[in-house]
């Protein structure tokens, strides 16, 4: 029996297929540091403010990871800081005022966390397109802006 001699197959080599097939990489396809967008606005969202400030600096080449990661930052980083002082200025109270001071502080959690999920939704099915947080995108929005602006 006869091995094939090594080479190219007899009339000429195929023309190059990248990965994926034709096609690739798929339409509305764009690179930020080997991340796509729409992988790039779930991640600002996925640990709430922390993600947002690292994708702040990761995807800088793209204003619209920018703008979630600032988004993020901004809503998030507001929702954790206000937990944080009423849960201190409950530790000083007695318990009825605690009680309703934790009452709110969890209510605000709690708030947070299904906009949270909203935001990771609508980050995954609009590929990374901007969008405003539900109900409080029109406060937040002009500031995710501008600190998104300032990263250079």
């Amino acid at each position: 029996m006869q091995n094939p001699p090594p080479g190219p197959p007899p009339g000429g080599q195929p023309p190059y297929q990248p990965p994926g097939g034709p096609g690739y990489p798929p339409p509305g396809y764009q690179s930020t540091g080997g991340i796509d967008k729409k992988t790039g606005a779930v991640l600002s969202y996925l640990l709430w403010w922390i993600t947002g400030i690292i994708f702040l600096f990761v995807g800088k080449n793209d204003p619209d990871v920018k703008f979630h990661a600032a988004q993020s930052t901004i809503f998030f980083g507001s929702i954790s800081i206000v937990g944080f002082v009423l849960n201190r200025i409950a530790s000083f109270t007695d318990f009825t005022l605690a009680a309703i001071i934790g009452l709110i502080s969890f209510l605000i959690w709690l708030f947070g966390v299904i906009v949270w999920i909203i935001a990771l939704l609508r980050a995954n099915n609009t590929g990374g397109a901007r969008f405003m947080l539900p109900l409080v995108g029109g406060v937040v929005a002009p500031y995710a802006e501008q600190l998104a602006n300032a990263v250079n």
